[in-house]
């Protein structure tokens, strides 16, 4: 599967504008500033395909990315404080619209920052992923940032959280070294392989 023939393709900021699902689908969530556009990046081995902000809560559109066999969808970041009410309940509908709609979804890539518990709000995400059946995993970025006993620690933290949850694959990751990103690579071709053959 070629991860290096990709081109940005749409961004939605409302429910309406969501593109025809007509290919496989691999979402990314994740808190803003987790490393969301820094981990799409890396995959494609681009630099700036997804733009890495400095200003966390920026992205407040699904931005579409077409590979040749399936298609990245890149979901704003929530839980930023300074943005206002209004946006937050765009971006939140924006979110749902997208999660309620028949869409060929292979998976569900949930990203959480190694080094801290997950939020509220990636609890909650992770809930709703679980409770509405979607095939998911977990990828926890930053981990270059830990040093070895802290970085087996934490990730020993994480396995326990998700060791109520049968299937969830949980993939420590970093931008920097590309640690973990064959192993995320795998995964990806591994679901719309398994995707491909249920729609059959």
């Amino acid at each position: 599967m070629n991860f290096n023939e990709v081109n940005f393709e749409f961004a939605a900021g409302q429910v309406n504008q969501l593109p025809k699902s007509d290919m496989p689908e691999i979402v990314f969530s994740g808190h803003s500033n987790v490393g969301k556009s820094s981990l799409i990046n890396k995959l494609v081995q681009r630099k700036a395909l997804a733009r890495v902000s400095a200003q966390p809560g920026k992205t407040a559109t699904i931005n579409f990315y077409r590979l040749r066999e399936f298609r990245m969808v890149d979901l704003p970041g929530y839980g930023y404080a300074k943005v206002s009410k209004t946006e937050k309940q765009r971006w939140a509908e924006l979110v749902e619209g997208y999660f309620a709609q028949e869409r060929k979804r292979a998976l569900v890539i949930q990203i959480l920052d190694l080094r801290h518990p997950p939020t509220d709000d990636d609890l909650n995400m992770v809930d709703f992923l679980y409770r509405n059946g979607f095939n998911f995993a977990a990828v926890l970025t930053k981990s270059d940032k830990l040093k070895k006993t802290q970085f087996e620690k934490q990730f020993n933290y994480y396995k326990d959280i998700f060791s109520t949850i049968e299937h969830v694959p949980l993939i420590p990751f970093s931008a920097q070294t590309g640690f973990g990103n064959d192993e995320i690579r795998k995964l990806i071709e591994d679901s719309i392989v398994n995707f491909n053959n249920t729609e059959v």
